[in-house]
């Protein structure tokens, strides 16, 4: 890899909603600067960013890709990301390796649910945001009613650095807003009446230059050229800037732009924990080694490719270095240079740089290498599950791998065992998220499952305390069993301080605490004068977590409870380690029953996204399924968000009811809020349901 200054590095990467036209446009920029020759093209499926078969065959990108080029002395290392919702895991990994996003926006359709989804998640990735507005070539286009709802939805620091000469058929070129030009004939908004905002968001950024603007000192053309990137980098200047990628009018302005204010690596302060303790990363090629793998791909022929952002210092083939997933130092595999689906070999990549590693088990998607650990990358909850299994007997080995892979790849999807339904359960983003999985499976690994709505995995707890005892005594003829447990037992909140909790309660000191933060279940052993020797204490917790996991009433996981051992009795011949272990786990039940035990349920945090007209229904809709509705807020565009917290139980197909109520203009996400009790009907037939069930399985 060419050596390249760290401040002429641009990583961008480009978001935002599907079809705005995202693929294109880094296709034309890769095909403009040299970097690759054709005419490439999604709809004929030779598009250099979108090269997966799935790509191809939908149209639209699934995976993150990554190009790079060269363009005004500038490196830029350029993320085509997914502008579905369903595949957003990909882009917010890849906000991740860069410090600059270009939030590309349909100019006819305007801003779309992800439209505004990727702009709030590159405000939390912290880095620098830019406007594009593609597609200035359709037809019936409302440039200032669009450029409207931008600053509306975000605000007076979007401003125009250009403006279009011309729309739709028309559309010939922009003009700049920062150094105005002599002729703009044909122009939609007047670049002189933007120039003036354009100044006050830049200088903004300097109060020294904003002070002597306002004494009537206006700044230079080469001072504002100068500030920009402090502007972009503080938020006080967020440019707009218009161009078709299919018509190729305007993406040299578009490179221009990120060459002048798309942040370099410098520009951005990342901080990072070692030994415990944050620290503040520097750009420095001769700085210590701290990089992340942000994205994970497993080609066709199954060698692995992690992608790695070098933050700090230089990474090398055949370096042995530290790995926060690996167990102990790896010995680093070859380094590539990627261009969409095309690698070549590079000796080293330094601070800045974007590079794959291939074949390396030992890295996952958010592996920091070095001794100074980037934070975890934060992906959504996947919330759509499908129970799974092989559709050919035999094949449940070879299905588990080949999930097990997509696991690898995309860290939305997961895979789960569930130890209450015994089904297999993979859990997406969405209904199409799954349905892509599944046709990828097909095409890579000659596998089809079958899939059904899996059963929802509900949890038990109790609501108020309780106490009890239990004797296990079994005498048949020689060594008898024995074991007697006495137990106090109470709700355990999530959240709880364990310290407060315990001293509130009178228990003995932290040593004899034993917690489980899978279950929220604490026990204490607060027996004394030895009426149950220590040896067999450990044969009652083991009783204990049977239950928790086989559960009580309706055989649901158990949490959120405490329980003290506070007295038994022992025999000195016929007590044992399975008698204590029987007692344990027979008291569990006992008490539990006495202590107002209840069924919890999964409830999801829902955003929907509708057009206005539609907001009552959805109201209506949400109140129907048990639904908290708490607001909407305006989504631009004529469109409303409509926040709610609502029951898991309720939403397993609710793809297909929003698309049938607002025509397919709805869209949604939601994520996993907490758990929250079941009302008592519906307790009640889920529980007569599991008992039904267990009489059949006897």
């Amino acid at each position: 890899m060419a050596k390249v200054n760290v401040a002429d590095i641009r990583n961008v990467s480009f978001c935002g909603h599907g079809s705005a036209g995202k693929t294109t446009l880094v296709d034309k920029i890769l095909v403009k600067t040299g970097a690759a020759s054709g005419n490439p093209s999604v709809d004929d499926g030779t598009s250099i960013c979108d090269f997966d078969p799935e790509e191809k065959d939908h149209q639209y990108t699934i995976e993150a890709s990554v190009g790079h080029c060269e363009h005004a002395g500038k490196r830029f290392n350029l993320i085509d990301t997914p502008g579905y919702p369903d595949f957003v895991g990909q882009a917010i990994g890849a906000l991740r390796a860069v410090e600059t996003a270009a939030i590309v926006i349909d100019a006819h359709s305007g801003i779309a649910v992800n439209t505004r989804r990727m702009f709030a998640e590159a405000e939390k990735a912290g880095v620098g945001r830019m406007i594009v507005i593609n597609r200035m070539d359709t037809d019936n286009i409302d440039f200032e009613a669009l450029v409207n709802d931008i600053r509306e939805l975000w605000g007076g620091a979007c401003v125009l650095l250009n403006v279009p000469l011309g729309a739709g058929a028309d559309f010939r070129g922009v003009a700049s807003t920062l150094n105005l030009p002599d002729d703009t004939s044909g122009a939609l908004v007047d670049p002189n009446e933007i120039h003036e905002s354009l100044v006050e968001s830049i200088i903004e950024a300097d109060e020294a230059m904003m002070e002597r603007y306002f004494e009537g000192t206006p700044p230079t053309l080469e001072e504002l050229s100068g500030l920009i990137v402090k502007a972009v980098a503080s938020g006080t200047f967020i440019p707009i800037v218009c161009c078709s990628g299919q018509k190729d009018i305007g993406v040299s302005e578009l490179l221009d732009a990120i060459a002048m204010c798309g942040l370099a690596p410098s520009d951005i302060a990342r901080t990072a924990t070692k030994d415990g303790e944050e620290v503040e990363i520097s750009p420095d090629p001769n700085g210590p080694l701290v990089a992340q793998v942000f994205k994970t791909r497993i080609d066709p022929f199954v060698q692995k490719l992690s992608f790695v952002r070098v933050y700090s210092g230089m990474l090398k083939k055949d370096d042995h270095i530290h790995a926060s997933t690996a167990r102990k130092d790896i010995k680093m595999g070859p380094l590539l240079e990627v261009m969409g689906e095309t690698t070549s070999p590079v000796d080293h990549a330094e601070a800045g740089d974007i590079v794959a590693v291939a074949k390396m088990e030992d890295l996952h998607t958010g592996s920091s290498l070095g001794e100074i650990a980037m934070p975890p990358i934060a992906f959504p909850t996947p919330m759509v599950g499908l129970a799974v299994m092989p559709k050919t007997r035999g094949d449940e080995t070879k299905m588990s791998s080949s999930l097990h892979k997509v696991v690898e790849e995309d860290p939305t999807f997961h895979l789960e065992l569930n130890a209450q339904t015994k089904e297999l359960v993979m859990t997406g983003m969405s209904e199409l998220h799954l349905t892509v999985i599944q046709q990828r499976l097909i095409r890579r690994d000659k596998l089809e499952i079958d899939t059904r709505e899996p059963k929802i995995s509900f949890r038990e707890t109790i609501q108020s305390p309780a106490e009890g005892s239990y004797r296990h005594k079994k005498q048949s003829g020689g060594r008898g069993q024995f074991g007697e447990v006495h137990i106090r037992m109470r709700p355990l909140p999530r959240g709880t301080n364990l310290e407060e909790f315990c001293t509130k309660a009178n228990f003995p000191s932290l040593k004899d605490y034993h917690y489980d933060e899978k279950h929220n279940f604490l026990w204490v052993d607060a027996v004394v004068g030895g009426t149950i020797p220590g040896n067999f204490m450990p044969a009652i917790e083991k009783g204990f977590k049977e239950r928790l996991v086989g559960g009580v009433i309706a055989g649901h996981m158990v949490q959120d409870l405490c329980i003290e051992v506070h007295f038994g009795k022992f025999h000195p011949v016929d007590s044992s380690e399975a008698a204590f272990k029987t007692a344990g786990k027979m008291v569990f039940r006992e008490v539990f029953e006495k202590a107002r035990p209840c069924l919890l349920e999964p409830i999801v945090q829902i955003a929907i996204t509708v057009p206005e007209a539609n907001v009552g229904d959805v109201y209506s809709d949400m109140s129907s399924r048990g639904g908290r509705v708490q607001g909407a807020d305006a989504a631009g565009g004529g469109m409303q968000t409509v926040n709610s917290e609502a029951p898991l139980r309720e939403l397993m197909t609710y793809a297909r009811t929003l698309s049938s109520m607002t025509g397919g203009q709805g869209s949604f996400h939601m994520e996993f809020a907490h758990y929250d009790v079941m009302p008592g009907n519906i307790q009640q037939e889920i529980m007569a349901k599991s008992k039904v069930e267990d009489e059949e399985e006897d």
